[in-house]
């Protein structure tokens, strides 16, 4: 679905998406690690720095194969890495993908991941012309519930028991957002 060897950098104000390089590997485990960021996640916090190169070992592999796109959510200032932001489950037949997004804590309520999912949906919806996005949300997760809400994405459906992370069994909530209400959302917002 992307031309080229690499993922395109998608801009907002305050944050840079852009491709993963090695050099984000402390970066990552800062963010991956932190067991209060990883709370709602599907796996377990990081445990090794080894991680995060795996990490982006599978993310350039899974963009060769059109599966996965993973860009690093980097500060203007100094392009540390702060977070993620992904599109996975591409399935280009359909016109569909999944949105993923973590960022570490002490960067929460900032608005930064507002930005970061806009400047991501816009790529999705504009560049690559999907039809729909989906999210797959621990319904303990208030916040990413009301960013999803506030980028207009519905609430289509709730899951029992979906998620074994560790010993404990998570139930997920999963949302929708279709090209046709992204466009008309954000012809308002122009």
């Amino acid at each position: 679905m992307i031309n080229g060897n690499t993922l395109p950098t998608l801009e907002s104000s305050r944050v840079v998406l852009r491709p993963l390089e090695d050099a984000d590997v402390s970066a990552l485990f800062e963010v991956f690690s932190d067991p209060e960021v990883m709370r709602h996640w599907s796996s377990a916090p990081w445990t090794e720095q080894a991680q995060g190169m795996a990490l982006i070992e599978n993310v350039r592999r899974c963009f060769v194969d059109g599966t996965l796109y993973q860009w690093g959510i980097a500060r203007r200032s100094d392009d540390t890495v702060i977070g993620t932001c992904t599109l996975s489950q591409i399935d280009a037949q359909n016109r569909r993908a999944e949105i993923g997004f973590i960022l570490r804590h002490d960067r929460w309520g900032q608005g930064i991941m507002s930005e970061a999912t806009h400047a991501l949906l816009r790529f999705a919806f504009e560049e690559l012309n999907l039809h729909r996005i989906e999210a797959d949300v621990d319904p303990r997760n208030d916040a990413s519930i009301r960013l999803l809400e506030r980028q207009s994405f519905q609430r289509e459906g709730y899951l029992r028991e979906r998620w074994l992370v560790g010993d404990e069994i998570n139930d997920t909530v999963f949302y929708g957002l279709l090209r046709h209400e992204w466009l008309v959302v954000n012809a308002h917002a122009t």
